[in-house]
């Protein structure tokens, strides 16, 4: 798998984000160009254990609707008649 990329905006945000981080937290503010290079080395070095940490969770969801898949999804057969006798007996 390649490394992921940032769409544009979300990018533009996490640069913002970076640089506003260091001025409040650090002795030297980040330039834009930096802050940019840290975020590609991020995504590049920690994307991917993100990454695999949704899919296995996603996994781990999944499976559990898949078990019980019959139970979820099960339609009784053949209902019509035994719906029709439902109605019939009810007070108008």
């Amino acid at each position: 798998m390649n490394t992921p990329e940032l769409e544009k905006q979300a990018r533009v945000e996490a640069i913002a984000s970076l640089r506003r981080y260091f001025d409040e937290n650090m002795a030297e503010p980040i330039g834009e160009l930096a802050a940019g290079l840290l975020l590609d080395f991020f995504v590049e070095e920690v994307g991917p254990v993100i990454h695999n940490a949704a899919v296995r969770a996603v996994q781990e969801r999944l499976q559990v609707r898949l078990v019980d898949l019959e139970g979820e999804m099960y339609v009784d057969p053949f209902q019509h008649w035994v719906r029709a006798r439902k109605r019939e007996k009810r007070p108008r």
